[in-house]
């Protein structure tokens, strides 16, 4: 008798082979790549033994870009073709990046569709392709570690990240040839790690300071689920900013002396040389000769630093401040607080941390690849060589997408902090009679109004039947994936043709401006309010100037007086005098006024509507139908 091999669904037919899956950090200063072996995760290092791949690709030599510590190096003599932190422009604006660019002595093109484009040797080139470049590095890295192909890759991003960089890291790694499995928020991935390993249970923060990203997240957890209840952050702060400060800190005690394009950016490779010295020392020397010989040497000590870096710790911990409001809990809720990202090596920072948690913060794992490892776990437990794997991982969007209405409202549909992945449908109706077509505008924010929300996607449904306004039912349904990519769709239900779009707009928000929209759904809370009421009166008193306009032209003579029409025209006229009034009160009561004139009018018109329906039925004819 033949046996035939049966596997498990997502399982290999033969238990011993086991599939090739990653967890890769791609991070602002430097990216690594980690995977589970004999059952254990780990980063994987180079030939050199160095697990960390600095982000940084060097384009001097067209057709052969240099990525890491080799295009580091270049940095001094070749600075405009050498990009460092291209993860702060990942799907971002030309006029949004234009500051960081200018910041970073970057030369961008021009284009006409408004994106980022670095000017270089090699000619211009997107933060995708360099994002590519380091992505394919430590695929490169991570085959010849596992003797094959890669099967599938779990790649980190931060949680703040908003459709635009989400797809432009995707983009990225399908460039650098890799499969992706999914897209991971960096502190998820670092409880992940913490979870399994530790096996804690019970809320925990997760504070993750990289070299160009702040995150802060508050997490969930119970029996390896992780539930992201909120989560914060700036994507325009990090350990980058330090050094910019001790690098602002030496060219002033050296009185401002001019550098070329070179000297700074060794200059911030002396600052952060100086940062990463003082974790551990009490003082540390800044060797500005280095950049000039009449330049002089400094000595920074650690108070100095500190009171250089206080401000930007102080919005760290604002930012961790507001995501404990979202979460509504308080700092003595939080059991464990979990470190990532090598700028929390800084001394202030942990005591920071440690004063608004009031505990100590845990540093088991190394926090440059705590990240790398908890997406390694995801990516096995993926691939389907963990199959009794229980982890659960539930992300949060942060912030509330929702849909344009008639008015310039925006109704809603999913809520900031919804855990992904998540469907939501929502029916709507045409606002006109007759209308045969319904345009979607699809809007990301926390404002009542479209005008203060950021506008993701328009799309149009048509082939509706005509009908008379309110009839249609349209359902409009928002999906957003595990990824945090967004598709929408829309279908009139009585024929059901359909039309759909998947967001993935240019351009993506900065944190500052994530958090900013935010704030300002707190702060024009009561302002919103009253737009919005004032919208809806002004959208209430249109829809009955229209409806009684379309009614007096079709019955207006021939059940109303001169008299009694003009009356109600006036009142027509009043109320329209009104709409571009800012009083929403006498809006309100204006619109009453004309509905309570015109209520005999409908009358008329609904007599007159029976009269000619019955015309020609007799009473025995009505007898019989009302018995059958």
């Amino acid at each position: 008798m033949a046996l035939l091999q049966i596997a498990e669904p997502g399982q290999s037919p033969r238990p011993h082979q086991v599939k090739r899956a990653v967890g890769i950090d791609l991070g602002t200063t430097n990216s690594l790549v980690a995977t589970v072996r004999g059952g254990r995760a780990a980063a994987l290092p180079d030939t050199h033994g160095a697990v960390m791949l600095s982000s940084v690709v060097n384009y001097s030599e067209p057709g052969h870009p240099a990525v890491g510590e080799q295009a580091r190096a270049m940095a001094g003599q070749s600075p405009g073709d050498t990009l460092v932190s291209v993860k702060r422009f990942m799907g971002r604006g030309r006029h949004d990046a234009a500051g960081d660019a200018e910041r970073a002595r970057y030369q961008l093109a021009d284009d006409e569709q408004g994106m980022v484009r670095f000017v270089t040797s090699s000619g211009d080139i997107t933060p995708v392709e360099a994002s590519a470049e380091i992505l394919s590095a430590l695929r490169v890295r991570a085959e010849q570690t596992l003797s094959g192909l890669l099967d599938g890759a779990v790649i980190t991003v931060p949680a703040y990240f908003d459709e635009a960089q989400r797809q432009a890291t995707k983009d990225a790694a399908a460039l650098a040839g890799l499969s992706v499995l999914r897209l991971l928020n960096e502190p998820t991935a670092a409880a992940a790690a913490y979870g399994l390993d530790s096996a804690e249970e019970g809320v925990i923060a997760v504070y993750d300071l990289g070299g160009g990203t702040f995150d802060i997240s508050i997490l969930r957890l119970h029996r390896g689920v992780f539930e992201v209840l909120a989560t914060g952050g700036d994507s325009a702060l990090g350990g980058d900013d330090f050094d910019h400060e001790i690098a602002r800190w030496a060219l002033e005690q050296a009185g401002s002396p001019m550098l070329e394009a070179g000297q700074h950016r060794q200059l911030q490779q002396i600052a952060r040389a100086a940062k990463e010295a003082l974790s551990g020392q009490n003082e540390v020397t800044v060797p500005l000769s280095d950049l000039a010989g009449d330049l002089p040497v400094l000595t920074l000590t650690r108070p100095v630093f500190e009171a250089l870096v206080q401000p930007l710790v102080k919005r760290t911990l604002r930012a961790c401040k507001r995501c404990l409001r979202d979460a509504g809990l308080g700092a003595e809720q939080v059991e464990n607080i979990v470190m990532v990202g090598g700028s929390t090596r800084v001394p202030l920072v942990r005591a920071a941390v440690s004063e608004l948690f009031t505990r100590e913060p845990l540093v088991d794992i190394d926090p440059d690849q705590v990240v790398a490892i908890g997406a390694a776990i995801q990516a096995d437990i993926l691939v389907g060589n963990r199959p009794e794997g229980d982890l659960l991982l539930l992300d949060v969007i942060p912030l509330s997408l929702g849909i344009e209405t008639m008015g310039g409202l925006v109704e809603k549909i999913i809520p900031r902090n919804t855990t992904i992945p998540v469907a939501r449908a929502q029916e709507f109706t045409t606002f006109k009679d007759g209308q045969l077509a319904l345009a979607v505008h699809v809007v990301q924010g926390e404002r009542e109004l479209v005008d203060d929300c950021r506008s993701l996607a328009r799309f149009e449904l048509r082939g509706i039947p005509p009908m008379v306004a309110g009839a249609a039912r349209v359902v409009v349904t928002y999906q957003v994936d595990a990824d945090g990519l967004l598709n929408v769709s829309a279908r009139e239900e009585t024929n059901g043709v359909e039309s759909q779009i998947t967001v993935k707009p240019s351009f993506g928000l900065s944190e500052d401006e994530i958090s900013g929209m935010i704030r300002d759904s707190f702060s024009y809370a009561e302002a919103d309010k009253a737009a919005r009421q004032l919208a809806e009166y002004r959208l209430d008193a249109r829809q009955l100037i229209d409806g009684l306009a379309a009614a007096l032209e079709a019955d207006g003579d021939a059940l109303l007086t001169p008299a009694e029409r003009a009356a109600l025209s006036q009142k027509m006229i009043d109320l329209d005098d009104l709409m571009h009034e800012t009083n929403g009160q006498a809006l309100k009561e204006a619109t009453e006024r004309l509905g309570r004139a015109s209520e005999e009018f409908a009358a008329r018109r609904m007599d007159q509507s029976i009269q000619q329906a019955l015309s020609g039925i007799s009473i025995d004819q009505l007898g019989q139908e009302t018995q059958e």
